[in-house]
């Protein structure tokens, strides 16, 4: 039976990970920080698959040793992880020189090293295997750097650039490595980030519609199935991976007048 774990699986795209793998029969284990969330999830999860094959753990990503301590209770219960899905973030939109340096290192931390401590726990037992598939959620924001999102389109830029080299040094071994960039989803986190969101970057991507967490979870477990490396939706962002150093300079022109009409500059 297929042994799924996945960081951040209490809600959100976690969550519509789990239930998509719940369907399916596979072994469940979430990680998250919140004991009660968890077990929200575990009840809604047991009631699509049956109890006994979701495993829950209260672990915060940003410390390393709790993180593989964690996953390695999981693997001690349910056995070897098959497929690891990084899917704990947060974001905190604001200006580079008024956010709180510690919001700053706290999205570094945990969008980037978050995704590595969890990576650590189980790349040397997928390698030894020589089996195994990790996907790395990064973002849009992960693709071209957004006004308001210094931190967070730090780490997600960051996490592009571990994927691409783990996925070279995996590759031998059949350790197969993914990386996804999803827009603006439907979730908690998303509704608790138009709050802060500063009207320049509402302008900019205020215009698209945020996409529906079920659609988002199923492209990723897709491109999971079929071992694709990079993870696009829309054609915007697969044109933006797949052309940035051609498009972006057009988009940043276009994002540049917009803010200079906000205020108030021709």
């Amino acid at each position: 039976m297929t042994h799924v774990i996945i960081t951040g699986g209490s809600s959100g795209i976690g969550l519509a990970l789990a239930r998509i793998y719940a369907a399916r029969g596979a072994r469940i284990s979430l990680l998250a920080r919140t004991v009660s969330a968890l077990e929200m999830a575990r009840d809604e999860l047991s009631n699509i698959h049956g109890h006994g094959t979701i495993r829950i753990e209260r672990a915060d990503v940003n410390d390393e040793e709790q993180t593989v301590a964690a996953i390695a209770r999981c693997e001690e219960d349910y056995g070897p992880c098959d497929i690891l899905i990084t899917s704990a973030g947060i974001v905190e939109p604001g200006l580079f020189e008024t956010l709180p340096p510690n919001a700053f290192n706290r999205q570094i931390q945990t969008n980037l090293f978050g995704s590595i401590h969890a990576v650590r726990a189980v790349y040397s037992g997928m390698k030894a295997r020589r089996s195994g598939r990790i996907m790395l959620v990064s973002s849009g924001a992960g693709l071209i750097g957004i006004h308001g999102y210094a931190a967070y389109s730090t780490s997600k830029f960051a996490l592009h650039g571990f994927a691409e080299a783990l996925r070279s040094e995996a590759k031998p071994y059949s350790v197969r490595v993914s990386v996804c960039f999803p827009p603006d989803t439907e979730t908690p986190q998303f509704s608790r980030e138009l709050a802060d969101r500063p009207l320049e970057a509402a302008v900019i991507m205020g215009r698209v519609a945020p996409w529906p967490v079920e659609a988002v979870a199923g492209r990723i477990v897709r491109a999971v199935d079929r071992g694709e490396f990079e993870v696009f939706f829309g054609w915007t962002l697969w044109a933006l991976g797949r052309f940035g150093s051609t498009v972006k300079p057009f988009l940043n022109w276009w994002f540049d007048r917009a803010i200079q009409r906000i205020n108030g500059r021709p």
